[in-house]
């Protein structure tokens, strides 16, 4: 059996994934990351989750092409409506979307998370609002990595039910990943203070509560990459 060949950022997500457990990953599009993790043993079996009919039929091929039918389970259906009662499914993975369709995938099926010890969750833009969604809905933030591929910089949030109560600071910026201050990080928040400077200059000075509000935002980029 050909091992897989996985991308950069969702073998960042597999180290994540705890020893010997059962999976649930929505939106798996070609199922590379349960394939992944079962090639290397690292999981028992998963559930493939999908929304759009052509990577339903593409994960269903790749699974069948590694031999993994018995293991991998792939079901076309809309985020957690993918998890039935009976899967006893530990961990969640969603990757590759943006923050805002993660928190609402994880709103729309909330009542499904009570049996789940830990969500592995990659948004590829809004960190902020999901960070904001987790911590309203009692999970609290376990581990977070951040890491540039194809000149695109990812951040991946671990969480595990729990209540904690985090700053904006934090939301903003990930409470491990503010306090680490990798140099990717900085590259990130050194662009995205450039890019709102640009916009700041293009704002008509009548427009002043839009002005103040990007005013706000690139101050607090400047205090988190000026603190030691």
């Amino acid at each position: 059996m050909e091992e897989l060949n996985l991308s950069q950022r969702l073998k960042e997500v597999a180290s994540l994934v705890p020893l010997g457990s059962k999976l649930l990953d929505v939106g798996s599009d070609h199922a590379y990351l349960p394939i992944y993790l079962l090639q290397h043993k690292k999981i028992s079996s998963a559930i493939a989750g999908e929304v759009v009919h052509g990577p339903y039929q593409s994960a269903l091929s790749n699974v069948k092409a590694h031999q993994l039918d018995k293991q991998i389970t792939v079901r076309l259906a809309d985020g957690l409506e993918a998890l039935e009662d009976n899967d006893y499914v530990s961990v969640i993975t969603i990757c590759g979307m943006g923050g805002r369709l993660i928190s609402t995938i994880l709103e729309n099926g909330k009542e499904k998370l009570s049996t789940i010890s830990q969500l592995i969750l990659q948004p590829n833009n809004r960190e902020e609002e999901l960070r904001d969604w987790l911590v309203a809905n009692q999970f609290t933030i376990t581990a977070e990595k951040i890491l540039e591929e194809n000149d695109k910089i990812y951040e991946i949030i671990v969480v595990k039910p729990g209540i904690s109560n985090i700053t904006q600071k934090e939301k903003q910026f990930g409470p491990f990943l503010s306090k680490e201050k990798s140099p990717v990080f900085i590259k990130k928040w050194q662009k995205e203070q450039k890019k709102l400077l640009t916009a700041l200059k293009q704002i008509p000075e009548n427009y002043q509560n839009e002005r103040e509000q990007l005013s706000r935002k690139i101050e607090m980029i400047k205090e988190i990459l000026n603190e030691s």
